[in-house]
């Protein structure tokens, strides 16, 4: 199903949002937002403070409902979806602020999120690190994110960054097409933040990553494409070199860290 306005290289994208826009009340927040993420590229959306970054996230999880546009993902019309269905196709998300279960271990944090994808009973007297189905897949994202060897650990005896990477597994364990990572290194010491763009270079190899980040140093370092959003519209998109290079960009981030 093609969206309107959609060109010829829609093909391409793994994901395509056209025009989505998003009003509370008086307030715009996003105001037809167009880009596009191709397979096995990590995109970037950056913008100061208020931009919609997040907003925008949310439209295309389906936490969030657009006012107007439209949302491809593979090929498919998610627009109007519910996010376990999106889920279902593909898409996989982190937030900003860490989301793991602490009582339960790093195997069975990422094992009940094997769980909601496959659609597994949960027994609440038995953990569901130890069904089969589930421990398999969990274990091969434990490996991907390098936390294997902390699989018996509680969740809250992780370090922050580890608890991260914890994030990363639980989505990985969906075997996503696109992982939209919103602020993946907030809150990530300098090594911390260094392991975890490793990590994020390294999941490429997986899937496409639709990212928001504050570092810029993160960003510039990992991006192939990167979005400038400013008042709710992308007001630039390109390389790295050619977004550094910008002059709008710039003025949209004069007094940011930018």
């Amino acid at each position: 199903m093609a969206l309107p306005g959609l060109g010829d290289g829609v093909a391409e994208a793994l994901l395509s949002v056209r025009n989505l826009r998003k009003r509370y009340g008086a307030l715009q927040v996003t105001d037809g937002v167009n880009l596009e993420v191709t397979a096995g590229s990590i995109h970037a959306v950056i913008g100061p403070n208020g931009a919609g970054k997040t907003t925008l996230i949310h439209q295309i999880f389906g936490s969030v409902r657009p006012d107007a546009g439209g949302i491809l993902l593979a090929g498919h019309d998610i627009t109007h979806l519910a996010p376990h269905r999106r889920a279902r196709l593909g898409l996989a998300r982190s937030f900003q602020i860490t989301s793991v279960l602490p009582e339960f271990s790093v195997l069975e944090n990422v094992a009940l999120a094997v769980q909601g994808t496959q659609g597994s009973s949960f027994r609440f007297l038995r953990a569901a690190g130890r069904e089969a189905a589930l421990n398999g897949p969990a274990v091969v994202a434990l490996e991907q994110v390098g936390l294997a060897a902390r699989a018996a650990s509680l969740a809250g005896a992780l370090s922050h960054g580890e608890k991260r990477q914890l994030e990363l597994a639980m989505a990985l364990a969906a075997q996503p097409k696109l992982m939209l990572l919103d602020e993946p290194l907030a809150g990530a010491g300098p090594e911390e933040a260094a392991r975890l763009v490793e990590l994020l270079r390294m999941l490429r190899l997986h899937c496409a990553i639709l990212l928001v980040e504050h570092d810029m140093d993160a960003v510039f370092r990992l991006a192939d494409v990167i979005s400038v959003l400013a008042q709710g519209r992308v007001i630039a998109t390109g390389s790295p070199d050619s977004i550094r290079n910008d002059v709008a960009v710039r003025a949209a981030y004069l007094g940011e860290d930018f």
